[in-house]
């Protein structure tokens, strides 16, 4: 099933667009996770913590396939395989909604504990923690963009604000080829 011809697409509009695309995937991409990597503020101990936590330890986002990519605090990333078993059409073979949510609200948790542990990096270990264990979801809202298709999946998330108590996140879901197919906005419990 194939989406229709836009009017306003002209070859030379797709043959841009291709060339971009080629581009990101071929100069961009390759390089993106070292990139990542040199910007983060975590020592290699307390990542690989955090990456066994996330990927291993929490039985849902194991269940999903999530794993990081990226720690960098201002943008995290997590990725996941297209599986059988996260289809939500037995015909179609797209993404259950509920994945697609659920990716998206682990990495909105995941951008706010490295939010909170980036501006509290000063504190007593002990006081850390006890400020971490109090991140929850308050609220979660997802636009479900286009059908989720595609043989991986990136989330990834910013904090737009950390209050005392209160912290915003915006998230986006997109697929192996760039396509954004979902975005979400999201309140998380931090004090």
């Amino acid at each position: 099933m194939s989406r229709p011809k836009s009017p306003f697409l002209t070859a030379d509009h797709a043959i841009f667009r291709d060339s971009v695309r080629r581009f990101v995937r071929e100069e961009i991409t390759p390089f993106a996770a070292e990139r990542d990597e040199a910007e983060t503020f975590l020592p290699p101990h307390v990542k690989a913590i955090l990456k066994k936590l996330s990927e291993e330890d929490v039985a849902f986002q194991r269940l999903l396939g999530l794993r990081i990519v990226s720690f960098n605090p201002e943008r995290p990333r997590m990725r996941f395989e297209m599986q059988p078993d996260l289809a939500g059409h037995p015909v179609r073979k797209v993404l259950h909604g509920g994945v697609i949510a659920s990716a998206l609200d682990a990495i909105a948790g995941f951008a706010v504990l490295l939010s909170m542990m980036n501006k509290h990096q000063d504190e007593p270990q002990e006081t850390q923690i006890a400020r971490l264990m109090k991140i929850s979801t308050i609220d979660l809202r997802i636009d479900f963009i286009r059908p989720g298709r595609g043989a991986h999946f990136i989330a990834s998330a910013n904090v737009l604000r950390t209050g005392s108590k209160v912290a915003a996140v915006r998230m986006e879901l997109e697929n192996d080829t760039g396509e954004m197919i979902a975005a979400g906005a999201a309140a998380f419990n931090v004090g």
